[in-house]
């Protein structure tokens, strides 16, 4: 049997805890990174994001929606705030105020950019190749917030007009490549992994010379980023690996403590910097 590494006993002893019903609290000063900027000091809540336009008393109201296909079409928003302002300032969430996703509603197409404020809207440009149904969503943290640990996620539907070439979600797979040769595969095959449950997620990448990766570069603050998206209901997870930036990898494994809110497919979207490149990996998990 394979041994447990440091990480993963105080990840078990973590979910444990959780599991019994106890609470953990962390005091967070101004000055305090997030858990964002420590994806290892805490197991993620269970928590659906993007549902909706408006939570905690804050609305995305979008200025610029694409409405044809395009390699670099604008999209911009604006975040009204409780007091009916738009606001615009947030804290730093892994090195960004502010991240911006696009994803079609058959997981075909994903987008990962950062806006910049102009004026008081947050402007940005997408790569959408093809027409369908789209959503998209804006992540930040306010500086009021009663739980900076987890990110605002609002989201927006909107559509593409046109002859679209709708693609099935892949079933969940024990591997995946990148288009740059890369294979990422879950050390423990198509397991479900159970609803509202921390859980270890263990991927191991692999270059395009079949060998273990021994080194990611940082991506926004840590050793990568992943979102998943529950295939139907198109709410959004978020996932920071385990081991700090810069740390060797073990046989080429991100670690994740995963918890996901509703049972169903979630497609995941990994991203990894490697020579300085940063690379997509998507895969499909099912929850249960």
């Amino acid at each position: 049997m394979r041994a447990l590494r440091l990480y993963e006993w105080v990840a078990v002893g973590v979910a444990a805890v959780v599991a019994a019903g106890l609470l953990l609290v962390i005091v967070l000063t101004p000055g305090s990174p997030s858990a964002h900027t420590m994806p290892q000091a805490v197991v993620p809540a269970a928590h659906s994001d993007g549902l909706s336009d408006a939570e905690n008393g804050y609305r995305m109201e979008p200025v610029t929606v694409p409405t044809e296909r395009g390699d670099a079409l604008e999209a911009a928003f604006r975040i009204i705030g409780p007091d009916g302002a738009p606001v615009t300032d947030f804290q730093v969430n892994q090195t960004k105020k502010v991240h911006f996703f696009v994803v079609r509603d058959d997981m075909a197409v994903f987008q990962h950019v950062h806006p910049e404020l102009v004026g008081d809207t947050w402007r940005t440009r997408v790569a959408l190749p093809d027409g369908g149904a789209y959503r998209m969503f804006a992540e930040f943290i306010p500086f009021d917030s009663a739980d900076p640990m987890h990110p605002i996620v609002l989201g927006v539907p909107f559509a593409i007009t046109g002859d679209t070439a709708l693609t099935p979600v892949p079933a969940p797979a024990a591997s995946t490549s990148t288009a740059a040769g890369f294979t990422v595969s879950r050390t423990d095959g198509v397991a479900p992994i159970p609803v509202r449950t921390p859980t270890l997620l263990r991927l191991a990448i692999r270059g395009p010379d079949g060998q273990p990766v021994e080194k990611v570069e940082p991506h926004l603050g840590a050793s990568g980023h992943m979102t998943g998206f529950n295939t139907m209901l198109l709410s959004a997870t978020h996932l920071h690996p385990v081991e700090p930036p810069g740390t060797p990898l073990i046989d080429g494994e991100l670690t994740f403590r995963a918890a996901f809110a509703e049972r169903g497919e979630h497609r995941l979207f990994l991203e990894f910097n490697v020579g300085g490149v940063v690379h997509t990996a998507a895969l499909t998990v099912m929850v249960t």
